[in-house]
């Protein structure tokens, strides 16, 4: 990835594939909370976090709920890791909560309360990797990072080298090929970062792109070869019923609801079907950190 502070020309024919697409963005793009010019550091930094595999209609809500309870950092430093657990409500892979706390906690401790705006301080909070800390310092700092997620990388294949799909997983091409795009203007290539993700959540989608409806559809490599089909890996359909997942979830929904410690029978009555299956599940957010065992055989979430 470029230095911020160095950063090299893109492409010559890029110039024309930022006017098009930040054309397009500065028309339809969504108005989210976390992208008003007044949204702190921190605001951006939850959002980001809540929005990894989860969409944006179950993140707003739950985002507004957080930003009114804890709008510093500090905020949700001084509580208990259990409550923003217990916060978290549905939004899936409740370790994120406690990572959030965790570096509520750090920035408190190294950074006064201020989110860091250095790249590399924000990639040594508890929690915070590799994509999260470029997200961050390009959208809350308009510093000038390439930003990698899902709906990029997506883009970046289909109009670029012509893929139907990206790679299982990412490779340092797809981060090379990113960071070559950047518009050399920081303000500009924050703003291009959040588009091109736009894009691929609203037009060039996984499932059925909206060919017609794109601003890149021109020069679009994939579609210029006739839209070939994905020859790779299909992509594994998680599924949800009976899976620790959702065992994970049914307990934990157990003792965010209690306003206290929880006794072992109300965890049991939660998934009666499988004994088994339920102690692995429980032992494993025990292990995780999400569940606190009490010496007289209850359970709480952890601080609680």
């Amino acid at each position: 990835m470029h230095d911020a502070r160095m950063p090299a020309a893109p492409p010559a024919d890029a110039t024309t594939l930022h006017a098009t697409l930040l054309d397009w963005y500065a028309h339809h793009a969504r108005d989210l909370p976390w992208r008003e010019p007044g949204c702190s550091p921190w605001g951006v930094l939850v959002s980001e976090v809540m929005l990894q595999q989860t969409p944006v209609s179950r993140v707003l809500p739950r985002w507004r709920e957080w930003m009114e309870r804890w709008p510093r950092p500090a905020d949700l430093a001084a509580a208990a890791p259990g409550e923003a657990v217990r916060h978290w409500q549905s939004l899936g892979y409740p370790r994120r909560a406690l990572r959030l706390h965790a570096a509520a906690v750090a920035i408190v401790e190294r950074h006064g309360g201020r989110v860091p705006e250095e790249h590399a301080e924000l990639l040594a909070l508890p929690g915070v990797g590799a994509y999260t800390a470029a997200a961050v310092a390009a959208f809350a700092f308009r510093q000038r990072h390439a930003v990698v997620d899902t709906n990029v990388r997506r883009v970046l294949a289909r109009a670029v080298t012509g893929a139907a799909e990206p790679a299982p997983s990412l490779s340092a091409a797809e981060v090379r090929l990113a960071a070559d795009l950047l518009p050399a203007d920081a303000e500009e290539s924050a703003t291009w970062g959040v588009a091109v993700m736009e894009l691929g959540a609203l037009v060039c989608t996984a499932r059925a792109p909206r060919c017609e409806r794109c601003p890149l559809a021109g020069r679009c490599a994939w579609r210029l070869a006739g839209s070939p089909a994905h020859d790779g890996p299909a992509k594994r359909v998680q599924r949800w019923a009976g899976t620790d997942r959702q065992v994970r979830g049914r307990l934990l929904a157990v003792l965010r609801e209690a306003p206290g410690p929880v006794p072992a029978a109300a965890l049991e009555a939660a998934w009666p079907a499988d004994p088994v299956q339920r102690a692995r599940c429980l032992d494993g957010l025990v292990a995780d950190g999400l569940v606190e065992p009490l010496g007289d055989g209850r359970f709480a979430l952890p601080g609680a």
